[in-house]
């Protein structure tokens, strides 16, 4: 029978693609501002050593820099976003490759800049700011900068540290296109008996399938490839966690993780919090788990089984277009303003939405300042990529809102909210739903995904943040880290959260492997965190609270202009404390009785 091939880009229909040209017009004019941006870099050396003379030398200097940085973001998000399009594709392999060299270069031009503000002193820096308004601007940069200020280095050293930078930054990329370019999975056959294969984008939607057998041959499938390369891989991952102990340690910070969170202000207390929280909670993970096996009718409930619905009758097949009237509809309480500029971006060419050979797997929102945001989808009717569209566009308007509203300097958000926005979109959407269905089996079915978004973002990336906390402390001692001892870890803790009416598998011990967000450490905690304080953000927005909507919106439009702990104080939720996580958990909990009592 003939396979079910994934597309080409070049088979995929340009009405469902993202209007790049909306950031760079052609590949020639990326060429020709690439070569004018490198040609002025070494402008900025120009101020070494000259910007303790004055408030203007300072302020010359920062411009330039600013100006620099809006396009450099501009050429790198371009030549990315085109790479992410066909990973396979050499050309904008390379463009990405010489964009990366451009971020080594300016940084390498700039390396004085640190050491030399410090220098100047503090005393000397806040006369300035008193005595000159463009000087205020900057209030906060220089808050940061002498906050962290041990951790600074001498200049030689900061450029010594921005080339090795630039050679750990290798390691994820060697992992990206292993993950996303060069590993195939077997075929399997699907519910009709075809060939069909397996890619990233069409994994869970296989393990959606009621059959279950192709549940099975699909996570056979996925795992064999991470077990025949299981020792690169953990190679891989032992270099990134080196490399992550190694700055910890050059920067005088107690360890990589105190120095992954000291960047957001975060206390290293709310990672710890969060993990203690969630063990405390364990018991309802495990009630979960008992449910399904029960509701699905099963003797033995594998870890391939936990995705299915429980809903067996409801099979919701939701094209794009039906998706976006959903999530348009569904994001009504949060104003009129707020859906006007969603409903442009979905409608607008800020989505690429379908999966094509070679693109990146997964979902993400991302773009430059100055432009609209882009999000990447590889998109499948189901309920789980509404959700995915919501979630994305959560984010994308996040970023709109704060560069609309802050300047440069200012406009990024912190990581430690970085997942906010996009999971008040997700409560939202499912108080929205439920709310739209009478029906017995749909409300099964929405109450399911509302528990497995808990299972998956509150539990599992809790679980992925105590196996970056322990693999990152044993790198921290030189332990060593191969496949076995890796596969050792994960496995235990899947033991641990998922309790004993689940058949632990032996191929999830491999699961660490097939993580992107682990090159990016100590990042996924946010999920979790993240997740908490939007289910108390949407509840507060779902009741009529027009302070907290209020206050959201400052939070939005608010950028990296606070400590993300205070951007969430706007809007009344405090993370420094256990209750924001411990509440959702007892959301959990009812979530639980109400599916108990349905079925």
């Amino acid at each position: 029978m003939a396979e079910k091939a994934v597309p080409k880009r070049s088979e995929t229909d340009p009405a469902y693609h993202w209007h790049i040209e909306d950031l760079c017009e052609s590949d020639q004019v990326w060429e020709e501002e690439y070569q004018q941006l490198d040609s002025r870099i070494s402008d900025l050396s120009s101020y070494e050593g000259r910007l303790g003379e004055s408030p203007e030398i300072f302020l010359e200097y920062m411009n330039l820099k600013e100006e620099l940085l809006k396009k450099f973001e501009t050429l790198y998000v371009y030549a990315n976003q085109r790479y992410h399009e066909d990973t396979g594709n050499s050309f904008y392999q390379g463009l990405a490759a010489r964009a990366q060299m451009l971020s080594v270069k300016i940084s390498s031009a700039a390396v004085f800049e640190e050491p030399e503000l410090l220098a100047i002193g503090k005393d000397k820096i806040d006369a300035w700011i008193s005595g000159d308004e463009r000087m205020k601007l900057y209030e906060r940069m220089f808050y940061e900068l002498f906050r962290q200020q041990e951790h600074i280095l001498g200049k030689e050293m900061e450029a010594v540290l921005t080339d090795v930078a630039d050679l750990s930054g290798d390691i994820g990329n060697i992992y990206s296109m292993f993950n996303n370019a060069d590993v195939r999975f077997p075929s399997i056959k699907d519910e009709e008996g075809e060939e069909t294969p397996v890619s990233h984008g069409r994994y869970t939607l296989l393990l959606e399938s009621r059959d279950r057998e192709v549940r099975k041959a699909a996570f056979a499938s996925m795992y064999s490839q991470y077990d025949q390369f299981k020792n690169t891989l953990a190679a891989t991952y032992s270099a990134n966690l080196k490399s992550s102990a190694f700055f910890a340690r050059v920067r005088h910070y107690d360890s990589a993780l105190a120095m992954s969170l000291d960047g957001g202000e975060i206390p290293v207390s709310v990672y710890d919090s969060l993990i203690d929280t969630v063990h405390d909670h364990l018991n309802l993970m495990h009630r979960y788990v008992s449910l399904r096996k029960r509701a699905l009718g099963l003797s033995e409930l594998h870890m391939y089984d936990l995705y299915v619905s429980m809903a067996e009758s409801v099979k919701m097949k939701i094209p794009f277009e039906e998706a976006k009237d959903i999530v348009k509809k569904a994001l009504a309480p949060l104003g009129e303003d707020y859906g006007r500029v969603l409903a442009g971006g979905m409608d607008g060419g800020w989505i690429d939405v379908y999966e094509n050979e070679g693109k990146r797997s997964g979902a993400y929102s991302w773009g430059a300042y100055g432009t609209h945001p882009f999000v990447l989808l590889n998109y499948q009717d189901n309920l789980n990529n509404v959700f995915t569209l919501a979630h994305e566009m959560g984010h994308s308007m996040h970023s709109w809102y704060s560069d609309k509203n802050q300047p440069y300097i200012y406009a990024g958000y912190r990581i430690f909210v970085a997942e906010v926005a996009s999971t008040v979109n997700e409560a939202i959407l499912m108080e929205y739903l439920l709310k739209h269905t009478d029906d017995r089996q749909e409300k099964i079915f929405l109450i399911n995904y509302f528990l497995e978004q808990f299972k998956g973002t509150l539990y599992r990336q809790t679980m992925f943040a105590e196996f970056e906390k322990i693999t990152h402390e044993m790198a921290g001692k030189k332990e060593p880290l191969t496949a076995e001892v890796l596969n050792d870890i994960y496995y235990k803790l899947n033991q641990q959260y998922f309790g004993d009416d689940i058949v632990i598998d032996p191929e999830i011990a491999l699961e660490w492997a097939r993580i992107p967000h682990f090159y990016t450490p100590f990042y996924v905690y946010q999920y979790a965190t993240g997740y908490s304080a939007a289910i108390a953000i949407s509840r507060k927005i779902l009741s009529g609270d027009k302070e907290a909507l209020e206050g959201y919106f400052a939070f939005l439009s608010g950028g990296s202009s606070m400590n993300p702990i205070d951007l969430l104080r706007l809007v009344g939720v405090d993370m420094t404390r256990k209750e924001p996580v411990e509440d959702a958990l007892t959301l959990f909990a009812e979530l639980l009785n109400q599916m108990e009592e349905l079925l």
